[in-house]
């Protein structure tokens, strides 16, 4: 194994320096098809996420045509995603950890393929409240699976990932996100256009159809891919890791054994040496096992230096809802520059024209895409070693939701009551609260986490 170590070490350094010249973009091959293996992951987690929004005027034109969705229900529709979300960000995370990429991966398309068929699948004959209800149920497994989603594809990436092309390669699955709402506004234009001469005949059914439709169709990409995420291979990095702490465990059962062995002895009795003073654990029947990887978590977040960044990753993904800038001032400057612009929205909003309110909304969403809501997914990604990368990077992830969700519920309710200037000013204040936390973070461009952890427990003992 410690050959197998010192082979893929090698190998791994050969392909830094081969990749090292290349351009962040430049990607081989191999590198595409892994991100469009991913990407497509969160191309229909944007998709199933916010086609909600284009789909809830729908179900009131079909199911409350005099009264539209009750307040309380639309929000709880449109945040029951955020909640499965965050139940499945950390339990995959924790089965990614504990069980490996390759046999949890795909496990939670499959739970959105079947979330998404039992969604069009509600009876027609029910009531809008039954149907509410229902709605309600699948999207938090639809949550579930989208959330498990953002460990998984950022892991299975992150460790078979050239450390030159990691931020690049994170990048791009990421962006697939905003395609996916970008697409699903178009088929939602596309459908409603396919039935527009149904739609003026009156008949409630019709657009009962077309959200069935609209939602249905993500069905398409997600079986596409859905073979081969069940059958990708474990990366060798991650194999390799795993073999190290089932070697390390078993030494600790080694060393427990000779204790004991020593405490059994009596002062008379003549010592008996072991033959071989480095003897596997078979000498003493001792079966390796794995080490929990939630101890593990726990264990290594006892390093403020390590809990430090964490606390980074997890708050400044709470707070919000590239290869060459590096991942720490390019969050912190899209904090601040999206903080600028929320600001400028929260003084003028009752002032500002069409023209200046859309440029100032353009500029906010371009700032706050290309700083902090696409680096903390990279971040959480690259800051901690393969054994605890995906509890760590679903942790974080599970925070985002919970802003997320914190946001849908009150959002409402708080612009009714202190109206929406105030409402943006708070959103300023939260934006410049993530620029403070990203000072947490340590940069992530060009460094192996996994090398860094190695020197860190050698220099403790633990290696």
């Amino acid at each position: 194994m410690l050959a197998d170590l010192d082979h893929f070490g090698k190998n791994y350094k050969e392909e830094e320096e081969r990749q090292r010249n290349k351009k962040p973009w430049q990607l081989t091959w191999p590198q595409i098809k892994l991100v469009m293996l991913a990407g497509v992951g969160f191309f229909l987690d944007a998709y199933d996420l916010f086609i909600i929004n284009q789909v809830a005027p729908m179900l009131a034109a079909v199911y409350y045509p005099k009264t539209g969705l009750p307040n309380r229900w639309q929000d709880l529709i449109k945040a029951a995603s955020n909640i499965g979300c965050v139940v499945g960000q950390i339990s995959f995370g924790l089965l990614g950890d504990a069980f490996g990429r390759s046999a949890v991966y795909g496990k939670e398309l499959i739970l959105i393929i079947i979330a998404t068929i039992m969604t069009i699948s509600v009876p027609s004959y029910f009531s809008g409240h039954s149907v509410l209800v229902w709605i309600f149920v699948w999207r938090i497994v639809l949550g579930v699976g989208v959330g498990g989603d953002y460990p998984m594809s950022a892991t299975v990436v992150s460790d078979r990932a050239n450390i030159h092309r990691r931020g690049t390669m994170l990048c791009f699955i990421f962006a697939n996100q905003g395609w996916g709402s970008f697409v699903g506004s178009i088929v939602t234009i596309v459908t409603l256009s396919g039935f527009k001469s149904d739609i003026r005949s009156g008949h409630p059914q019709h657009i009962d159809k077309i959200w069935r439709v609209i939602i249905g169709l993500s069905l398409v990409p997600a079986f596409a891919v859905l073979y081969q995420r069940l059958t990708l291979p474990e990366s060798r990095k991650f194999t390799l890791t795993k073999e190290s702490q089932d070697t390390l465990t078993a030494g600790d059962h080694q060393k427990d054994a000779d204790h004991k062995d020593k405490d059994l002895e009596s002062n008379d009795s003549p010592r008996v040496e072991p033959a071989d003073a480095h003897e596997g654990t078979e000498r003493y029947g001792v079966v390796p096992s794995k080490k929990a990887s939630w101890q593990d978590f726990l264990h290594y977040m006892k390093e403020w230096s390590h809990l430090r960044v964490f606390l980074g990753t997890m708050l400044g993904w709470f707070f919000v809802d590239i290869d060459i800038i590096g991942r720490k001032w390019l969050q912190f400057g899209g904090f601040l520059m999206a903080g600028l612009f929320l600001a400028i929205l929260a003084g003028e909003i009752n002032h500002i024209g069409k023209g200046p309110l859309v440029a100032v909304f353009t500029f906010l969403q371009f700032f706050f895409n290309f700083g902090a809501n696409t680096t903390t997914f990279i971040v959480a990604a690259e800051s901690f070693p393969t054994r605890i990368r995906a509890t760590a990077h679903g942790i974080s992830a599970a925070a985002g939701k919970c802003g997320a969700i914190l946001s849908s519920l009150v959002f409402n309710q708080l612009k009714a009551s202190i109206g929406t200037s105030n409402v943006l000013w708070i959103f300023f204040a939260t934006s410049m609260a993530g620029a403070v936390v990203t000072l947490l973070l340590d940069e992530t461009m060009g460094v192996d986490p996994d090398e860094k952890d190695e020197a860190e427990r050698r220099a403790k003992g633990e290696l």
